[in-house]
């Protein structure tokens, strides 16, 4: 146990108190595992980490398919029989890996999920080389290392380890490492959903591309575990003119109009609000805060009605917190003009946002169109959202999470999390599998460089995370060693 990482143990209302007595059943119930991972299995965790970061799964050079077979022939060499590994593809390179830990069958079997895909990352865009992972001053470097081949990593070094070791749960651990969550056509798990649905029989679901232990000056204060979250949707404004020769400028031109419509965007905040997740969050993270006056607003805004000026003071201290409490919508990309001699014809703006989850699409859209305030820009969405239903908060998953999380990190509140982006989650949910986000790995909420220049993740992060995804699948595999 780190104990410099202990802190004042917080409860969340919303998740049923356990008497201590039967805390000290459920640790009796799965034999005494390693304080801390064993030094081959952490440089186990760090070769894995090594073989993904430098295996290329972007969707525009990479393949996913040959991740897939690199682990697989992994967990072959672990002893795992050939039957139970697949390596399941829908395109040629967006292949899926589903590998199946059999226990005894008592219980319902739990799916652990991770993608293998990534986003673009271009070498003049980072200080080293984004697709070979780098160790410098106690953090490794490398695309995906935190969003989220790191989480993978941790699940393939724990299936490996418990499998050797010869654990045995009371029900069937299944890994599912798979394709385009972040983007492209084939993404994996709603492939497997619709080709495989037979393989789609699980209690619930831990999905380690969400949630997890929060770091903040220095220590883990706390792990989320999502149980909800927000809606994607991207739209389009689009500004049009007839356009004509750059010698002959007029004042309506399609460039600068779209830039004014943006500018009015930039300014414009959308309401706070709050749900039943979020209230959770804030109540149980109040305590925790680096400041009296946070800690004030936190419990202001995690009751009903919401206390807006509070709302506004956590919004304004962090992006974070500002997107906990509201629908955000943010121009990601643009595009516009036909040659550098001609009045452009068309200039365009995509809009990203991730809507509260009892927003509609149809209201944010005619938000936007307020805020644009400009009749001649169309505003036209990219595709259907996919809502998704928030999960249960389920006391034997909780009570998991806080046994194995006291052990790793000291005593540290288990709290309820909406996602701020969105994750293969929800096309589970969908399909009537609950889904808990949480992360293995501690993350620094003030440094989340996921998609941007020099994703990294702690060394010492990625260590607890080896220890923490062992413990947590051994934990709720409830087996016999």
């Amino acid at each position: 146990m780190v104990d410099d990482f202990s802190t004042t143990p917080q409860r969340v209302p919303a998740v049923p108190a356990w008497p201590a007595v039967l805390t000290v059943m459920l640790i009796l119930c799965v034999p005494l595992l390693a304080q801390r991972p064993a030094a081959d299995y952490d440089h186990l965790g760090r070769d894995i980490l090594k073989e993904l970061i430098e295996t290329d799964t972007t969707h525009s050079s990479g393949s996913t398919t040959i991740a897939a077979e690199r682990i697989g022939s992994r967990l072959r060499t672990a002893g795992f029989p050939a039957g139970d590994v697949q390596i399941l593809t829908g395109a040629d390179r967006h292949g899926n890996l589903v590998a199946r830990y059999r226990g005894t069958g008592a219980r319902k079997p739990i799916l652990f999920l991770a993608h293998l895909d990534v986003v673009e990352a271009r070498r003049e865009d980072w200080s080293m080389d984004p697709f070979a992972l780098t160790e410098r001053d106690g953090f490794f470097y490398g695309r995906g290392t935190l969003d989220v081949k790191g989480g993978a990593a941790t699940l393939v070094a724990a299936f490996m380890r418990l499998r050797q070791e010869g654990f045995v749960p009371d029900r069937d651990l299944v890994l599912a490492l798979t394709a385009d969550e972040e983007g492209g056509t084939d993404n994996g798990v709603q492939w497997l959903l619709a080709s495989h649905r037979d393989l789609f029989d699980y209690d619930y679901c831990i999905n380690v591309d969400a949630g997890g232990p929060e770091w903040r000056n220095g220590k883990v204060v706390a792990i989320d575990v999502e149980a909800a979250e927000k809606v994607y949707q991207s739209f389009t404004l689009t500004a049009k003119h007839p356009g004509g020769h750059s010698s002959l400028p007029t004042r309506d031109n399609a460039i600068y109009r779209l830039a004014a419509a943006l500018q009015r965007l930039a300014a414009f905040e959308f309401p706070a609000r709050t749900n039943d997740v979020t209230r959770a969050y804030f109540a149980a993270m109040a305590p925790l805060a680096s400041r009296p006056e946070q800690t004030t607003d936190m419990r202001a805004v995690s009751t009903e009605p919401l206390n807006t000026a509070a709302a506004t003071r956590l919004s304004a201290a962090s992006a974070f917190y500002s997107a906990l409490l509201r629908t955000t919508c943010v121009a990601t990309m643009l595009q516009g003009g036909h040659a550098e001699n001609a009045l452009p014809q068309t200039a365009q703006a995509t809009v990203n946002c991730r809507m509260l989850p009892d927003d509609k699409p149809g209201a944010v859209q005619q938000t936007l169109q307020r805020v644009v305030a400009d009749p001649q820009i169309e505003i036209a969405s990219l595709g259907p959202p996919t809502p998704s239903p928030p999960s249960p908060l389920a006391p034997d998953v909780f009570t998991a999470i806080e046994t194995v999380s006291r052990q790793v990190w000291g005593d540290i509140p288990v709290v309820p999390f909406m996602e701020t982006g969105a994750t293969d989650g929800l096309y589970l949910r969908n399909a009537g599998i609950p889904v808990y986000g949480v992360a293995p790995i501690p993350y620094d909420v003030d440094d989340v460089r996921s998609h941007g220049k020099d994703e990294r993740i702690m060394v010492r992060s990625y260590s607890d995370g080896l220890e923490f995804a062992y413990r947590l699948i051994a934990r709720l595999g409830k087996g016999q060693m």
